[in-house]
Parts: structure tokens; sequence; C-alpha cells
């Protein structure tokens, strides 16, 4: 290869996945892909069929849902490409996959955060929720969500664009992702780091802990209600949305945690990991909020019998 960027064509994303159970996963892919597709796009139909629904909480929860579908359309299928046999991926697909991956992650966090902050004021708050949670705090809450994911994104690909790829353009990765690209380049400038462990912050660390802090300070909250039903009601919306904020996180978490104590992974090991975290949530998140809530679970019902 020439020592340039652009003279990159393609990478090879190399997914190591044992041989006899290349098929097992391909098949398991596709079945996970269908659910995603089915059960994200019912909960975005239901949402927008019902005027009811349409309030801030139901807003975050379709919000979440195009985020799944689009995630997974992103990653699934290329997963599925590889394992059936053809690793390599366009240059500029590779781009943009790595802009979505990293995109998404960060909106999808600040969306968990700003739902966790509507069910606190909801459950804190309950008679400032109208003045509090209005339409332009959706819209200003909407566009940081955006935005500041954009920003963090654009300065990964002018990062990305100034990389030399003169040794090799196989990627250890089973999709294109910005650490696993730096890697593999020829350049040795500490920067490309710094912006990584500066995204890790304010989209991984900073948003998780908000998140804790006020799903404790509902629950405080709660204990102080009266009523044994208001209570339920209230612990229920907290153990569905920290559900889903598990589910994005445990994994990773877990990971992190094994490296800690010493246990060493192997390579197809860490691949698998990887794999759960990034298609298991998306499949899930739907059916936690399908049976976890009344109104959506309703919603669904009606929308059968009507059919």
């Amino acid at each position: 290869m020439n020592q340039t960027s652009t003279s990159v064509s393609e990478f090879v994303l190399l997914c190591t996945v044992d041989s006899q159970k290349k098929s097992y996963a391909v098949a398991i892919l596709i079945m996970v892909y269908l659910v995603t597709l089915l059960g994200n796009f019912l909960v975005i139909l239901v949402i927008a069929m019902n005027s009811q629904l349409q309030k801030p909480m139901f807003v975050g929860i379709a919000a979440l849902a195009v985020i799944d579908l689009i995630g997974s359309t992103n990653i699934i299928p290329q997963l599925i490409t590889i394992l059936s046999g053809w690793a390599a991926i366009p240059y500029g697909a590779c781009l943009l996959q790595m802009f979505l991956v990293l995109y998404l992650g960060g909106a999808q966090s600040y969306l968990l955060a700003f739902m966790a902050c509507d069910r606190y004021v909801a459950v804190v708050h309950p008679l400032r929720y109208s003045t509090i949670i209005t339409k332009r705090t959706i819209l200003v809450a909407g566009l940081f969500l955006n935005i500041v994911p954009a920003a963090f994104v654009l300065t990964d690909l002018i990062f990305i664009t100034e990389l030399s790829f003169c040794g090799t353009n196989t990627i250890n990765y089973c999709f294109c992702e910005y650490i696993s690209l730096v890697k593999i380049a020829c350049n040795e400038n500490p920067k490309y780091f710094v912006i990584l462990s500066a995204a890790s912050f304010v989209f991984g660390i900073c948003p998780f802990a908000f998140i804790l802090l006020s799903y404790a300070m509902i629950a405080y909250a709660a204990l102080k209600i009266p009523s044994t039903d208001g209570k339920r009601k209230t612990f229920n919306t907290v153990t569905t949305h920290l559900l889903v904020v598990g589910l994005s996180n445990i994994p990773l978490l877990i990971s992190t945690m094994l490296t800690g104590i010493g246990v060493k992974l192997s390579i197809e090991e860490n691949n698998a990991m990887i794999i759960v975290a990034i298609i298991v949530p998306p499949m899930f998140n739907p059916i936690i909020y399908s049976f976890r809530n009344k109104e959506i679970r309703s919603s669904i019902k009606k929308l059968f019998k009507r059919t």
C-alpha cells in the first residue's frame, strides 16, 4: 500500500468465530435482526398512531426504538456478511459505519439520561411537571442529544482522515470502530486517543452517573408515597428503565471487570461479548417496554384486534 489513507480502497474485518459455529451464528443473527425490526417498528407505530401516547416519556421510548433500528441495521447485516465469508468493506462504508456507531451510542446515552430526568420530575415534582417538561424543553434536549454527539464524531472523522495505513488494512474487529482503525495506522500521536477518552467520559461516565443518581432520588421519593399502589407504579417505572440501561451497559462492564481481575479473554470470546452487547439490547428494549408498560401493551393489543 501507499503511505496515505486515501489509497486504501477497503478494509478487511477479522471477526474471529469458530468455523463450526458460524452457520449457527448466522441463523441466530438473522432471527435476532428480524425480532429487533418487528419489535421496534411496532413500538414506533403504536406510539405514532395513539395520540394519548405522544407524551415526553413515550416520545423518548419511540426515539430509543429508532436508534435501535438504525444501530442494528448498521451492524447486524455486516456481521452476517462477514460470517458468510465476505469480510471486505469499502473505505467509505467503513467510515459511515464508524460514524453511526459513535453517533448513535452518544445519542442513546443522552436520551436515556433525559428519560431518567423526565421520570425524576414526574415523581419528585409532579405538580410542576407540565411547566418544567414543555415542548421547548423537549426541543432543546433533542438538539443537545444530536449536536453534541455529532460534534465529537466529526472530530473523530477528521482524525481518521489524517491516518496512514501503510502496514495493513486488516481490522481485528467485527465492525469498523475508531480505536481499531487507530491501532492499525502508522501514525503515532496521543491526540487520537485523547478524543476517545474524552468521549468515554462525556457519553459514558457522566450520563451513567446521572441516570443512577436520578433513579436513586426517585426511589427515595417513592418510599415517602403513602399509598402502596403509588409505590408499586413508581418502582415499576424505575425498574423498567434500569433494565434498559443495564442491558446497554452490563456486557461492557462485565468485560471491564474480567480484564481488571486478570481474566484474559480469547479473541473469539471478546468478539462474542461485543456482539452480544450490540445486538441484544435493541431486541429486548421493545419487549421490556411492551410487557412492563400498560399503555403500550394495551395499544399493541388494540392494534392487533383492529387488524
